[in-house]
């Protein structure tokens, strides 16, 4: 399947380029040209998830990867669960923490990194990638000791939890970490200037690991289709009617990827973007204006984006009819609405970091009690411990993957946001 970019319709890769490539001409997304509707959902539901993912894959990757080479991949990329876990009779939580990093990144990080290493053979990569919490752990676990590509990685100085920040900064070798000195969009915008200098680019082979990635989307489809497979075990065919997904959302891959299982088949009756004070989706949709604020700290801190990379995807789908304009709502919540409902889902049962919590603010906002609402948790609680202590009352252990980085020393360079400073960095290190 060929790929084109949303700004220069006439540039079009095939899978492997646009994984390569990353962006296109005029910091444009790739997307595919055709999203392949999928027949029988009911038997493809019934597959285990890594012989159901490589049907879902395959058309999109098809001509550069064998079906062989994409059982390889996904066996691998895919080997840790994605958890259905009922909150009250019509409510669930998708928990997509269970990975290597504790978040729904590793998905698509691992399933990157290894489409990347099939492809690039010998040849000597950089990926740069901007991150607000946990792609960059994601990443940087995904491809740490691979040789041949070096890793860069963007993060906003002091705007991330101790935590997430140990987690990709303590590592070293192939992997590079920078504070810089402002916010995630900072970050994000120093990656795309980066993208825009064709001799940066030619000099030390770069890519992005960032949602922008049309590999990392494409593998965060398989695990709607899981959860939609574990409600259909669970409860048979009414588990197939009124299903609606509250997405906590900052750069808006995670719903992007949504909307694709959506238009492959999926039953899926809509979706709401779930989002903190940093707010720009929800006032667009009311308003029609995209008018992005100076970002906002919040504690949900990865959501905290104000210009996301990946709207131009959900609204070429909006627009173009792939899926119907009335399948995404949004709604933002703020911090004592964030707190709050943590506290109301202790009261159930769960214990939930702030991510999930604003998801299911903004479910029980706009689902009825005619609806099944399933909302995501992207992160585990203890990524958040400091802040879930504090608001809960009550201590959360460590797992294994925090408690083994949270004394190792960070290995951080910091920058300021000036681009030069960034690419002087970046070829001095070549």
């Amino acid at each position: 399947m060929n790929y084109y970019n949303l700004k220069e319709n006439d540039e079009q890769v095939s899978f492997a380029g646009a994984v390569k490539q990353g962006l296109g001409k005029n910091q444009g997304l790739f997307f595919p040209e055709d999203i392949p509707a999928l027949g029988n959902i009911e038997q493809l539901l019934a597959l285990p998830m890594v012989e159901r993912s490589v049907q879902v894959l395959y058309p999109f990757v098809q001509g550069d990867l064998t079906k062989a080479q994409l059982t390889e991949i996904v066996t691998d990329a895919f080997n840790f669960p994605a958890q259905i876990q009922p909150i009250s009779e019509n409510r669930a939580i998708l928990e997509l923490f269970h990975g290597p990093t504790l978040a729904f990144k590793d998905f698509g990080a691992r399933f990157m990194a290894r489409c990347l290493q099939t492809f690039s053979g010998d040849k000597n990569l950089t990926i740069l990638t901007a991150t607000s919490g946990d792609t960059g752990a994601a990443v940087a676990h995904a491809f740490h000791g691979i040789d041949n590509i070096r890793v860069v990685i963007l993060y906003p100085k002091g705007k991330i939890s101790l935590l997430q920040e140990k987690m990709f900064t303590t590592l070293g070798g192939n992997i590079e970490t920078i504070a810089v000195e402002g916010d995630f969009d900072d970050c994000q915008a120093l990656v795309k200037q980066s993208f825009d200098d064709q001799e940066l680019k030619d000099t030390i082979g770069l890519n992005s690991a960032n949602s922008i990635n049309i590999s990392r989307l494409l593998a965060q489809v398989c695990y709607y289709f899981e959860a939609v497979a574990q409600l259909y075990r669970q409860q048979g065919k009414t588990a197939l009617q009124d299903l609606v997904f509250s997405v906590p959302s900052g750069n808006f891959g995670n719903l992007t990827a949504g909307l694709f299982a959506k238009a492959m088949g999926l039953p899926i009756k809509r979706f709401i973007a779930a989002t903190n004070a940093n707010d720009t989706v929800p006032r667009y949709l009311k308003t029609g204006e995209w008018s992005p604020n100076e970002t906002v700290a919040t504690m949900s801190n990865a959501m905290d984006v104000s210009n996301p990379n990946n709207w131009p995807r959900v609204e070429h789908m909006l627009k173009s009819g792939i899926v119907p304009e009335d399948s995404v709502s949004s709604f933002a919540i703020d911090e004592e609405q964030t707190q709050m409902t943590m506290l109301s889902l202790s009261k159930l049962g769960y214990i939930s970091e702030p991510h999930a919590a604003v998801a299911y603010k903004a479910l029980q906002y706009s689902a009825s009690d005619d609806e099944f609402g399933v909302f995501l948790g992207t992160a585990h609680p203890a990524k958040f411990k400091d802040v879930v202590e504090s608001i809960l009352g009550q201590p959360i252990g460590l797992p294994k993957e925090l408690a083994d980085c949270a004394t190792e020393t960070i290995l951080s360079s910091e920058q300021s946001t000036e681009f030069s400073a960034l690419r002087k960095y970046l070829l001095d290190k070549a």
